[in-house]
């Protein structure tokens, strides 16, 4: 382990392949402090230009830009009292009281420290848990490999939206478009009308950019955003926020556990992450009930360290099962696919320098992206007082062309503007769109696997004793599912309170 973990950190220090990784923290603190943007949006713009690059300098670029985002969207979220991504929604509930009695400058330093070590508490829990994995991954064959893929979708769609049923819904209509195409087994023309644009099925990156971005920029221009002045002193006591985050260091581990083992659960992510956390900070912290929401730095430090290292964690399911462990882990995958790198053993024997790669661009993201925010909010600040009209014409044009060169053809346009009118009336009438992308990434996947085990083993593959076991685990999600939401939403309101 020690000498692909040592290439690893050699790949990386390729000025070539360190180069894309500061490309990717900028990009990512860029749209992280951008209130409705963040790493999912970035990802969906920038993954078509991946293209061109080799595996090593795409994955920095990648995991740099997701790995940051949840810092610097803090920002606004103190400041305005605005979440920079979802993930940043509980920080609001003491950061921005905080910020009103003249301390910004404490919650924003607590925040980038507590983001800095959960994120490396992260990569540390996926840089010790390979050589467990890479026991379990070869006992698993591809009727296990087909269970996991249907057990990523389950998850996924068991826990979204505003209902449960709604999710699964999304994701089976996902897993529709994705076959879309010709059948890989047979050659038989499915749903393509004719057209042979279609024969290769729908490209990925005119269904992410249409699901993704589009909505959330027509959201953007709809609502509209004023102009506004960064307050003059808004780093004003960022060591008092730093030496807090060590103060309560029991409390920074105990969220980093947290958000690290809610990031390796499929469909979970960031969103759940924070609250969960700050919940578990509110009711084991001395005095909390009588503090948190009125401007309390355990509140900031507890939801900024696990909303951080969930990363490390949905990098788990997702180079080892191929499962994502998120959205923005979804996107990955799809990068994979471009690469044509296949997640689970392979990831773990052939490509084992990759993975650890992976590790050092998380540790070192999150120790560049912390010290660029300590030391340039003031700066970085003024992005979230931008009006949104003069900043969405170049993010548009961005997302046309990288649409368009995915097959250089008129369709690809018409496929991103017809998931894009789906993506935000989905957005409108609150049906979740993360399970929509997740079953047409792992539609594919699921259908090759199934077909060899198919073939190999016949009906009988689902008596497998694995199959069973994640066959009970796929069925305990979605009875989970259904009341893990009620719950959720009842927390939620309590905490607001």
């Amino acid at each position: 382990m020690l000498e692909p973990f040592i290439l690893g950190l050699t790949h990386l220090l390729i000025p070539a392949n360190f180069f894309f990784l500061i490309i990717g923290i900028l990009v990512g603190l860029t749209l992280g402090v951008i209130p409705g943007l963040g790493g999912l949006v970035g990802l969906s713009i920038f993954l078509p230009f991946s293209f061109t690059l080799n595996p090593f300098q795409s994955f920095a670029f990648m995991i740099g830009l997701t790995s940051i985002a949840c810092t610097s969207d803090t920002i606004p979220a103190v400041l305005i009292s605005v979440p920079g991504t979802a993930a940043s929604m509980a920080t609001i509930l003491d950061g921005y009281p905080m910020a009103k009695k003249g301390e910004a400058g404490r919650a924003l330093g607590a925040a980038y420290m507590a983001s800095m070590l959960g994120g490396i508490f992260g990569a540390a829990v996926l840089f010790f848990s390979i050589p467990i994995i890479r026991t379990i991954i070869f006992l698993f064959g591809a009727p296990e490999l087909f269970m996991l893929t249907i057990l990523g979708i389950s998850m996924v769609g068991a826990i979204s939206g505003n209902e449960p049923i709604k999710g699964l819904l999304v994701g089976g209509f996902g897993l529709f478009l994705g076959m879309v195409g010709l059948d890989p087994v047979m050659g038989v023309e499915r749903w393509t009308f004719g057209q042979l644009y279609l024969w290769d099925g729908l490209p990925l990156i005119p269904v992410g950019l249409g699901i993704f971005a589009l909505p959330e920029i027509a959201d953007l221009v709809i609502r509209g955003t004023k102009i506004a002045e960064v307050p003059k002193k808004v780093m004003k006591g960022a060591s008092i926020g730093v030496r807090d985050v060590f103060k309560n260091y029991f409390l920074m581990i105990r969220s980093a556990i947290i958000g690290t083992w809610i990031g390796a659960i499929p469909g979970l992510g960031g969103a759940v992450a924070d609250w969960v956390s700050y919940g578990h900070a509110l009711q084991t912290e001395k005095g909390a009930t009588n503090t948190f929401g009125k401007g309390d730095v355990r509140g900031v430090i507890a939801s900024e360290t696990s909303n951080n290292a969930k990363e490390g964690g949905a990098l788990i399911p997702t180079l080892a099962f191929g499962v994502p462990g998120s959205a923005s882990m979804a996107l990955i995958l799809g990068g994979f696919m471009i690469q044509g790198i296949t997640p689970g053993p392979d990831m773990l024997s052939k490509h084992l320098d990759l993975t650890f790669l992976m590790v050092w661009c998380i540790i070192f993201a999150n120790l560049m992206g912390a010290g660029i925010c300590l030391v340039l909010t003031k700066w970085i600040a003024k992005l979230c007082f931008i009006n949104v009209h003069r900043l969405m014409p170049p993010i548009l044009v961005a997302v046309f062309l990288a649409s368009f060169q995915t097959k250089r053809s008129l369709g690809d346009l018409i496929t991103l503007l017809s998931v894009g009118s789906l993506g935000w009336l989905m957005k409108r009438f609150d049906w979740p769109r993360p399970p929509l992308i997740l079953g047409f990434i792992l539609c594919r996947i699921s259908e090759n696997y199934f077909f060899i085990s198919l073939d190999r083993y016949g009906p009988e593959f689902f008596l497998r004793p694995i199959v069973l076991i994640i066959l009970v685990i796929i069925l305990a999600t979605l009875y989970y599912g259904l009341r893990q939401k009620k719950t959720e939403d009842a927390i939620k309101k309590k905490l607001l309170k």
